[in-house]
């Protein structure tokens, strides 16, 4: 044990090192000078003696034994020397002083060699000896009060301790994406593959803008997914980016499909160039509840500040009247006006006319009474706040454009119909975000209802940014489309994003419920959430102990954060960290990954300078699309003018003309 009666032991030892090489330096400047100090009268026949017995021993065959012997004395007497430890003190000084001591003192004995008078020289040699001795003690004590052990300061950001390995192989299946990618472990770059071998358990693509996430993930998605046979559904917000993409690998392998797919496209804003659709299409509605899906989705992607009130009175009621009157026409004359804007047109008739058709469906009768009632009852404050706010929110789409788009059939949404399957790109507009997300949120929805189905063929949807459409359960579609081979790739920039439009209980439920996380630069609550799912790893530690006679360094290693929330926020673009799920049959031990996915770009510049425009689907004039509006609301007209005059002149149902009390 290290205790003080040891230290004081060791002191004296050093100590009496040092006095005998001092010692022997001192005998050898006797020797060498006994002319000198016999002259001052420092010499007698007791000193003559015991110089003649030291001669004898050998010390002085030589004139540098002596000093070397000296030299090494003092040497190891510096060995254990402890001065006060000061981080500040660099060995270069130290190395100076002993240099410049180790010159003095061996170099000393060219003054012997002058021509002068030859005790003075003398006196001069002991002089520069004795000093160069002293500049080699101080060097020794210097070196001892230098810090010695010092901790690895190259990785600053501790880059290397947050590096762990990731999956190097390609594993590959029917359904899987694999994205080539390169990563750092310790002080190597090492190549990688991101294999979602199981995307039907949902994936997430997170990133804030310019972070990589369609140009380094999801276009691989589409390409991948449509070479590998897969029926396809794409929400292309910025058309016609993603759009091009999906058109060009469809006329590339549209060959490999069993049944050569049909390709569609919905486009608001250049209708020569979009297909029509009718999102109610009577066929797809089985019962009421599908009509009331199509209502909420619709008034929630109109509103989205209801999403985080649903259960409201003034909510719900809107949604019921809603789905009153897409029923009333899904039942009127077998759908032959089942069309969104109908339904637009419907809504706006007199309360006493639109009353009185809606109550003739006795499927209904449960979902108008309340507003029949408020009716007959002068409750107009109540009617208005439960009727207006619908249509208010739907007169936003009333435009010649979208009743052209919505009221055609060029298409219906099974997609993966193994007999007619499809790959359907709907592209929206940034600057009209409301009005036509809340009619893509009506496609999606009823699209979702058809796909999910057993027995159907292997299908894609990709969402780019997702939280600019509302699809009503998005999270049972995730959990529940996995046995019907439907995969569903969700983009988004940040969670934050998600909880504004989605609401924070929906927003959770997205997050926790997605198998497969790709992200790219996020901040905030995202990267904190992200780095606690990736977990932790055993990262190394060190520190550093420094005491007035000693150093110390100690190691451990601990768990901490495979990829900190830190470093999530400062990722590159095309830099990516996430976590994939694995099948039973093909088990994954390395799921997590912080690697920069690797594209050729040249190759991808030249196929997009390449790259076919979809071509137009007709040749269209204002004309027409003006005609098709005029026609929708006389077909309205119409159905109130022969449907009124019929029920007054049935006796069995002129009992629910609703009339207005007379004042």
């Amino acid at each position: 044990m290290q205790t003080g009666e040891n230290e004081q032991a060791l002191r004296k030892i050093l100590d009496m090192t040092r006095l005998i090489g001092i010692l022997l330096l001192g005998i050898h400047f006797y020797f060498y000078g006994y002319v000198f100090f016999e002259q001052v009268g420092l010499a007698s026949k007791l000193s003559s003696k015991i110089l003649e017995n030291i001669y004898k021993t050998g010390l002085f065959s030589s004139f540098h034994k002596s000093k070397f012997i000296s030299l090494i004395f003092i040497l190891i007497s510096l060995l254990g020397a402890k001065g006060r430890k000061n981080e500040k003190l660099k060995l270069k000084k130290a190395f100076r002083l002993l240099l410049a001591g180790l010159l003095l003192y061996l170099g000393s004995v060219l003054i012997l060699k002058l021509n002068t008078i030859k005790i003075s020289s003398f006196m001069l040699y002991v002089f520069v000896t004795a000093a160069g001795l002293l500049l080699i003690i101080s060097s020794g004590t210097l070196l001892s009060r230098i810090v010695s052990r010092k901790l690895n300061s190259r990785d600053i950001f501790n880059k290397e301790n947050e590096t762990f390995p990731q999956e190097e192989r390609f594993l590959e299946n029917e359904y899987s994406i694999n994205l080539p990618a390169r990563y750092y472990l310790k002080d190597k770059i090492r190549k990688s593959w991101i294999n979602i071998i199981n995307p039907f358990r949902g994936l997430l693509v997170c990133g804030s803008p310019g972070s990589g996430k369609s140009y380094f993930v999801i276009r691989h998605i589409i390409t991948q997914h449509i070479a590998k046979g897969f029926s396809m559904f794409v929400y292309d917000f910025k058309f016609d980016d993603l759009t091009k993409i999906t058109y060009n690998a469809y006329l590339k392998c549209r060959h490999l499909y069993a049944v050569e797919p049909a390709f569609y496209v919905i486009n608001f804003d250049d209708l020569a160039r979009s297909h029509r659709c009718n999102p109610l299409e009577p066929s797809s509605m089985k019962d009421i509840t599908d009509a009331a899906e199509s209502a909420r989705t619709i008034l929630l992607g109109l509103n989205r500040e209801w999403i985080k009130k649903q259960g409201d009175f003034f909510v719900e009621s809107p949604i019921n009247f809603l789905t009153a009157v897409i029923w009333y026409l899904k039942k009127y004359n077998d759908g032959e006006f089942c069309t969104l804007p109908h339904v637009i047109e419907l809504m706006q008739l007199e309360y006493t006319n639109l009353f009185t058709l809606l109550r003739c469906e006795k499927e209904i009768e449960v979902l108008i009474n309340p507003f029949v009632s408020a009716f007959l009852n002068e409750a107009s404050e109540q009617l208005e706040g439960q009727i207006a706010s619908a249509k208010i929110a739907m007169s936003r789409l009333s435009s010649p454009q979208l009743y052209y788009v919505l009221s055609g059939n060029d298409f219906t949404l099974d997609i993966n119909n193994p007999l007619s399957p499809k790959i359907v790109c709907m592209g929206n507009n940034p600057q009209k975000i409301q009005t036509y997300g809340a009619v893509l949120s009506l496609y999606i929805n009823r699209l979702i209802k058809q796909v999910n189905k057993k027995g159907k063929l292997k299908s894609s949807l990709v969402f780019d940014e997702f939280p600019t459409v509302y699809l009503n359960n998005i999270d049972s579609l995730i959990a529940t489309a996995r046995s019907n081979k439907v995969a569903a790739c969700l983009g988004i920039q940040d969670f934050s994003q998600l909880k504004k439009d989605y609401g924070r209980e929906q927003a959770e439920v997205i997050m926790n419920i997605t198998g497969n996380i790709i992200s790219g630069q996020v901040t905030g609550d995202t990267a904190k959430q992200l780095s606690e799912r990736f977990g932790k790893i055993m990262q190394d530690r060190e520190s550093l102990s420094i005491n007035s006679s000693d150093t110390s360094i100690s190691r451990s290693r601990q768990l901490e954060s495979a990829v900190p929330a830190s470093k999530i926020s400062t990722l590159s673009s095309g830099e990516f960290v996430g976590m994939i799920a694995d099948n039973p049959d093909c088990m994954i031990d390395l799921k997590t990954f912080h690697s920069q996915i690797i594209n050729d770009h040249d190759l991808l510049q030249r196929e997009s300078e390449n790259y076919m425009d979809f071509p137009p689907v007709r040749s269209l004039e204002n004309a027409v699309v003006n005609r098709n509006y005029s026609q929708i609301k006389k077909d309205i007209q119409d159905l109130a003018e022969s449907e009124m005059d019929a029920i007054f002149e049935d006796q069995t149902r002129k009992h629910l003309i609703v009339r207005k009390k007379k004042i």
